[in-house]
Protein backbone atom coordinates (compact mmCIF):
# COMPACT_ATOMS: atom_id res chain seq x y z
CA UNK A 1 0.00 0.00 0.00
CA UNK A 2 1.09 3.56 -0.53
CA UNK A 3 2.39 5.62 1.67
CA UNK A 4 -0.47 8.22 0.87
CA UNK A 5 -3.30 5.23 1.42
CA UNK A 6 -1.71 4.54 4.43
CA UNK A 7 -1.91 7.76 6.15
CA UNK A 8 -5.73 8.03 4.96
CA UNK A 9 -6.28 4.31 6.51
CA UNK A 10 -4.88 5.77 9.72
CA UNK A 11 -7.88 8.89 9.57
CA UNK A 12 -10.40 6.20 8.74
CA UNK A 13 -9.16 4.41 11.68
CA UNK A 14 -9.41 7.43 14.02
CA UNK A 15 -12.81 9.00 12.73
CA UNK A 16 -15.84 9.08 15.19
CA UNK A 17 -18.94 7.36 12.97
CA UNK A 18 -20.45 10.47 12.33
CA UNK A 19 -17.23 11.69 10.67
CA UNK A 20 -16.89 8.53 8.31
CA UNK A 21 -19.73 9.54 5.21
CA UNK A 22 -17.62 12.74 4.72
CA UNK A 23 -14.54 10.47 4.29
CA UNK A 24 -16.52 7.81 2.28
CA UNK A 25 -17.46 10.50 -0.12
CA UNK A 26 -14.72 12.35 -0.44
CA UNK A 27 -12.90 8.95 -1.11
CA UNK A 28 -15.63 8.33 -3.92
CA UNK A 29 -14.23 11.69 -5.48
CA UNK A 30 -11.09 10.15 -5.63
CA UNK A 31 -12.50 6.46 -6.94
CA UNK A 32 -14.37 8.25 -9.57
CA UNK A 33 -11.47 10.66 -10.78
CA UNK A 34 -8.87 7.66 -11.24
CA UNK A 35 -11.43 5.52 -13.23
CA UNK A 36 -12.10 8.29 -15.34
CA UNK A 37 -8.34 8.77 -16.44
CA UNK A 38 -8.50 5.22 -17.35
CA UNK A 39 -11.67 5.48 -19.52
CA UNK A 40 -10.40 5.78 -23.49
CA UNK A 41 -10.52 10.06 -24.94
CA UNK A 42 -14.26 10.53 -26.24
CA UNK A 43 -14.12 10.54 -29.26
CA UNK A 44 -13.72 13.70 -31.96
CA UNK A 45 -16.71 15.60 -33.57
CA UNK A 46 -16.77 13.51 -36.11
CA UNK A 47 -18.84 10.93 -34.61
CA UNK A 48 -21.35 13.56 -32.95
CA UNK A 49 -22.45 14.43 -37.16
CA UNK A 50 -23.64 11.02 -38.59
CA UNK A 51 -25.03 11.74 -41.80
CA UNK A 52 -27.30 9.50 -43.92
CA UNK A 53 -25.92 8.95 -47.52
CA UNK A 54 -27.61 7.97 -50.53
CA UNK A 55 -26.23 4.81 -52.20
CA UNK A 56 -24.06 6.53 -54.78
CA UNK A 57 -22.30 8.46 -52.41
CA UNK A 58 -21.90 5.57 -49.97
CA UNK A 59 -20.43 3.25 -52.33
CA UNK A 60 -18.35 6.04 -53.40
CA UNK A 61 -17.04 5.60 -49.48
CA UNK A 62 -16.90 2.06 -49.83
CA UNK A 63 -14.90 1.94 -52.56
CA UNK A 64 -17.63 -0.83 -54.41
CA UNK A 65 -20.27 0.00 -57.45
CA UNK A 66 -23.81 1.18 -55.99
CA UNK A 67 -25.62 -2.05 -58.29
CA UNK A 68 -23.54 -4.41 -55.16
CA UNK A 69 -24.50 -1.80 -52.45
CA UNK A 70 -28.01 -2.56 -53.76
CA UNK A 71 -27.71 -6.20 -53.62
CA UNK A 72 -26.09 -7.10 -50.51
CA UNK A 73 -27.13 -3.72 -48.49
CA UNK A 74 -28.69 -6.38 -46.28
CA UNK A 75 -25.21 -7.46 -45.26
CA UNK A 76 -24.43 -4.29 -43.83
CA UNK A 77 -25.22 -3.00 -40.42
CA UNK A 78 -25.04 0.40 -41.30
CA UNK A 79 -28.07 0.16 -43.90
CA UNK A 80 -31.14 2.49 -42.87
CA UNK A 81 -34.32 1.73 -45.19
CA UNK A 82 -36.02 5.43 -44.90
CA UNK A 83 -39.90 4.90 -46.63
CA UNK A 84 -38.68 2.77 -50.06
CA UNK A 85 -35.23 4.14 -50.20
CA UNK A 86 -31.89 3.18 -48.75
CA UNK A 87 -29.85 5.22 -46.76
CA UNK A 88 -26.47 4.58 -45.12
CA UNK A 89 -24.67 5.80 -41.72
CA UNK A 90 -21.84 8.01 -42.87
CA UNK A 91 -20.20 7.18 -39.31
CA UNK A 92 -21.25 3.50 -39.92
CA UNK A 93 -19.30 3.47 -42.76
CA UNK A 94 -15.79 4.74 -41.20
CA UNK A 95 -16.40 2.10 -38.80
CA UNK A 96 -16.81 -0.31 -40.62
CA UNK A 97 -13.61 0.00 -42.88
CA UNK A 98 -11.76 0.68 -39.57
CA UNK A 99 -12.77 -2.56 -38.47
CA UNK A 100 -12.64 -4.43 -41.66
CA UNK A 101 -8.89 -3.18 -42.49
CA UNK A 102 -9.37 -3.83 -45.96
CA UNK A 103 -8.39 -0.23 -47.91
CA UNK A 104 -9.06 -1.68 -51.79
CA UNK A 105 -7.45 0.40 -54.25
CA UNK A 106 -11.08 1.67 -54.92
CA UNK A 107 -11.55 2.68 -51.24
CA UNK A 108 -8.10 4.16 -50.91
CA UNK A 109 -9.09 6.18 -54.34
CA UNK A 110 -12.43 7.16 -52.74
CA UNK A 111 -10.36 8.16 -49.16
CA UNK A 112 -8.30 10.20 -51.08
CA UNK A 113 -11.06 11.74 -53.50
CA UNK A 114 -13.13 12.64 -50.39
CA UNK A 115 -10.46 14.30 -48.62
CA UNK A 116 -9.37 16.86 -51.47
CA UNK A 117 -13.31 17.59 -51.48
CA UNK A 118 -13.01 18.26 -47.63
CA UNK A 119 -9.89 20.64 -48.21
Amino acid sequence: MTPELQAVLNVARSLTPEELPRLLGELETVRAVAWSRLAPPAPANSQARDELLDVEAAAGRLGMSASYLYRHHHLFPFTRKVGRSLRFSSSGIENYISESGVLTPRRRRAMVALEDKTK
